[in-house]
């Protein structure tokens, strides 16, 4: 028996664009396509043309892996198993992204969360190799995290909720009720990129360095990582999506973090917070990482008789 090549789909499938990749591992990729995410028939459609197309070219695709934005159904059970289920984001509430893909495809989907498609990147080839607790958080288009424990992705009644904690808000310092239609003033709704565009009325990226907005999100992130250091016990926590591209904003983080700690004995991170609040290593591909590497783990056996 000679085992065939198998080729694997992976989608990073964030609210802001649509990250579509074919490869034969994590890292021997043949194609990326990227595609805004507008609504689910056109987004899902322009994905699933462009694996069409791929095949033509490379092959026959084994599996896909999906790490998708949320809220999102995660239970097999469930008769909404691979949904968005109810979000924020225009248009995707209740739309069949597993469904809709496996039917154009013809081809088992792995189906998960972006922010664990990214973690278990991070975990293979990035910033957390060789551990088995950290948290990776996504600070973008909304606040999302994923927290593997003891090797794996922690769920449970529901995927966890990261953005959607509530933080000390001192209306004094930031008057800013928040932006988040559900909470106000939760995380996602006072740090994410939105959040930011609505407070400052321009985006992030074009905030100068100086500018007071990084003090106020630097002390929203710190508060963040604190409550999940005391929660969760993590070795490492990663800060990643669109706003953690600002790199000044980690030795802000850094300071604020270390004084949270206080001189309370907490493992890893009272060690060194440099080294405990780090950015990606696999920068904006974790997550198409963590998607090939889920198609890999549900690709069924290719083999053929041909002589070795």
């Amino acid at each position: 028996m000679k085992s065939l090549p198998c080729l694997y789909a992976g989608i990073e499938a964030g609210g802001t664009k649509f990250n579509c990749v074919l490869g034969r591992s994590p890292t021997e990729i043949l194609e990326r396509a990227s595609f805004p995410t507008t609504r689910p028939d056109e987004t899902l459609g322009a994905a699933i043309q462009f694996f069409e197309q791929a095949q033509a070219r490379h092959g026959a695709i084994a599996s896909l892996g999906v790490a998708c934005f949320g809220p999102v159904d995660l239970s097999l059970e469930s008769p909404t198993y691979g949904f968005i289920t109810d979000t924020p984001k225009a248009h995707w509430s209740n739309t069949d992204v597993v469904g809709t893909l496996s039917k154009a495809l013809g081809v088992p989907v792995a189906f998960d969360t972006d922010v664990n498609g990214s973690a278990l990147g991070e975990g293979s080839l990035g910033a957390a190799q060789g551990l088995d607790d950290y948290v990776y958080v996504t600070i973008g288009t909304g606040v999302g995290a994923g927290i593997v424990a003891n090797g794996q992705p922690v769920k449970g009644a529901m995927h966890p909720e990261v953005g959607h904690m509530l933080l000390p808000h001192d209306r004094e310092v930031d008057p800013f009720p928040g932006a988040c239609p559900f909470h106000g003033d939760c995380v996602e709704g006072l740090a994410s990129g939105p959040a930011i565009e609505k407070r400052w009325q321009q985006k992030a990226d074009t905030l100068p360095q100086n500018h007071e907005a990084w003090d106020i999100q630097a002390d929203y992130l710190a508060a963040l990582c604190w409550n999940l250091t005391v929660t969760y016990s993590p070795q490492r926590i990663i800060l990643g999506g669109g706003v953690m591209k600002q790199d000044h904003l980690f030795p802000r983080i850094h300071q604020r973090f270390q004084g949270h700690i206080n001189g309370y004995p907490c493992g890893a991170a009272a060690k060194n917070p440099q080294d405990y609040i780090v950015a990606p290593e696999l920068g904006g591909h974790a997550g198409e990482v963590g998607a090939l590497l889920m198609a890999q783990a549900i690709a069924p056996s290719m083999t053929s008789t041909a002589a070795g």
